[in-house]
């Protein structure tokens, strides 16, 4: 995060961004985590690259990502990294009960 941004507004733009994801076609699920420095990672996947490019250009998402990167006035961050990813294999283990 840049120093002096608006925390304030900040969340509740990504609490904006994480009610329309929800409401996408295709999405699966969204999770956060904040390491102790600060770092931020949040994980959504969609059920397939067509669902995610939806998400990607939505307009109000793509208004969102502007500010927080506008070039003179750079909103929110000083930096961030995207990955998009696919899964090569998936597997969960669940205790069954005693």
């Amino acid at each position: 995060m840049r120093e002096g941004a608006d925390l304030a507004e900040y969340e509740a733009r990504s609490e904006r961004m994480n009610e329309l994801a929800r409401q996408m076609p295709g999405f699966i699920s969204v999770k956060g985590y904040a390491a102790p420095d600060g770092d931020e990672v949040v994980i959504a996947p969609f059920e397939s690259e067509e669902a995610l490019d939806a998400w990607r250009f939505h307009p109000e998402h793509v208004a969102t990502q502007r500010k927080g990167r506008e070039e003179y006035r750079e909103e929110y961050y000083e930096s961030y990294c995207v990955q998009l990813c696919k899964t090569i294999r998936e597997y969960e283990f669940h205790r069954r009960p005693e």
